[in-house]
């Protein structure tokens, strides 16, 4: 299967018993932002911008609990800024599997292999020999360094503490969007994709489940993505999730005033994002991509969808924001109130004209995907297909695929658009 067995049951059930109970507008994926500090500056990320003067603000951990029992979300994709920033990152993992959530972390990796040693060190004191095992293969496949593996046997400093542990009902959501060098330029940090690759091999050693999720850009060649997710395949990975760079204002703003580049240079329109994503179904016949093919066909332009923003909220520092996960009207004390007070008559396009001007060039998953998985605007046929996607055999992808992932790039502070990219020779040091 595309997706586990259990966790499809537990999100069909609940949308099941959503609409048998009439209820129109209901949330499926929580979106939820305890932070907004982040430790890269992402070019097309407007998030640490926009919230510039609240970056130091962090929801209070039963804050960030309420909101997921508030909207009552199966899922809760755990975002930001850097969530592995979040003092209490291993607390509110663990408070959400504890109320039956499936969870995402979604994180640039940095801090991954991080919170994994700790991990490794908690199950020193439950189970030794496994534990020592596991270290051996981290130590062979040099993933974790001699001096870090003798502090991980010392075992935990509060045994009693919580950690981030492997589980089905997890996925570390790691974001890549491209090799090395693209990756790289857009992070505007040299490394983070070597990282990233070596915390994703420790994570599957240790069994955990990961997934990816990548953003495409105007300058995002399609053989590249292809190519990625062919390298991701022989890393064996859980899943990937693809969606179009969309020009949201706070995003918008920062690359003319911090880059001095030109939006349109960068962000996709709706027309070249259905060219962008022209195989967009080959693309899921041959990965694990997660979704729907509904909405694939959507991004391939094959058919039309209207945005669902309220399925999936975004609840964050300042409160419960609408209408959806990139534009701000407003911020609202609860999830209910941010249902009632947003007209969601005034937002997405519609026969292809745009309710709300801002809303014209997004195809984001964010607004249109649960309008695919609700099956709100559907067709014959389209039931059939969606089981047959999800409940299908896993695709493998490329497993043997021979990619030169490690392209090397010296990117300094600035982006491929509107500055220059020297090739490096030899792939920077990782971070552990």
């Amino acid at each position: 299967m595309r997706f586990p067995l259990a966790l499809t049951a537990k999100i069909a059930a609940y949308i099941i018993g959503k609409k048998l109970k009439g209820e129109k507008k209901f949330a499926t994926v929580l979106q939820l932002e305890p932070l907004h500090t982040c430790n890269l500056t992402c070019t097309g990320c407007g998030r640490i911008r926009e919230y510039s003067t609240s970056l130091k603000n962090v929801m209070p951990l039963q804050d960030c609990l309420g909101a997921a029992q508030e909207c009552e979300a199966p899922m809760v994709s755990i975002c930001g800024g850097e969530p592995l920033i979040y003092p209490e990152i291993e607390a509110l993992v663990t408070g959400l599997l504890a109320q039956k959530r499936i969870v995402y972390v979604c994180t640039n990796a940095m801090f991954m292999r991080k919170k994994m040693r700790g991990y490794l060190a908690s199950l020193f004191v439950k189970n030794p020999p496994l534990a020592e095992e596991k270290l051996q293969v981290l130590l062979s496949e040099e993933l974790i360094s001699a001096k870090d593996a003798e502090e991980v046997r010392k075992g935990p400093k509060d045994a009693a503490a919580p950690v981030i542990a492997p589980t089905q009902w997890m996925y570390w959501n790691v974001h890549l969007d491209g090799l090395e060098r693209t990756h790289d330029l857009i992070v505007e940090r040299e490394g983070v994709f070597q990282e990233a690759v070596l915390a994703m091999r420790m994570a599957k050693i240790l069994g955990y489940q990961v997934a990816t999720n990548t953003t495409v850009y105007k300058e995002t060649e399609v053989k590249e993505i292809e190519d990625l997710f062919a390298y991701l395949s022989t890393l064996k990975l859980d899943g990937h999730t693809i969606a179009p760079g969309y020009e949201y204002d706070a995003a918008k703003a920062d690359m003319v005033k911090r880059l001095g580049i030109a939006p349109e240079s960068f962000f996709l329109t709706r027309k070249l994002t259905i060219e962008k994503f022209a195989k967009v179904e080959e693309w899921g016949a041959k990965y694990p991509i997660f979704g729907t093919p509904v909405y694939l066909e959507f991004l391939a332009g094959k058919r039309d969808l209207t945005c669902s923003a309220w399925a999936i909220p975004t609840r964050n520092v300042r409160g419960w924001k609408g209408p959806c996960y990139l534009m701000t009207d407003g911020h609202y004390t609860s999830y209910r109130e941010m249902l009632e007070k947003t007209n969601w008559d005034k937002v997405g396009v519609v026969n292809g004209v745009a309710r709300d001007p801002r809303c014209e060039n997004c195809m984001m998953n964010c607004g249109y995907e649960p309008t695919a998985a609700l099956g709100l605007e559907g067709k014959p046929g389209d039931t059939w297909k969606t089981i047959k996607f999800n409940f299908g055999a896993k695709p493998v992808g490329s497993p043997n695929a021979e990619i030169e992932a490690f392209n090397g790039v010296t990117a300094g502070d600035g982006h491929l658009t509107g500055k220059n990219a020297t090739p490096a020779h030899k792939p920077a040091e990782a971070v552990s």
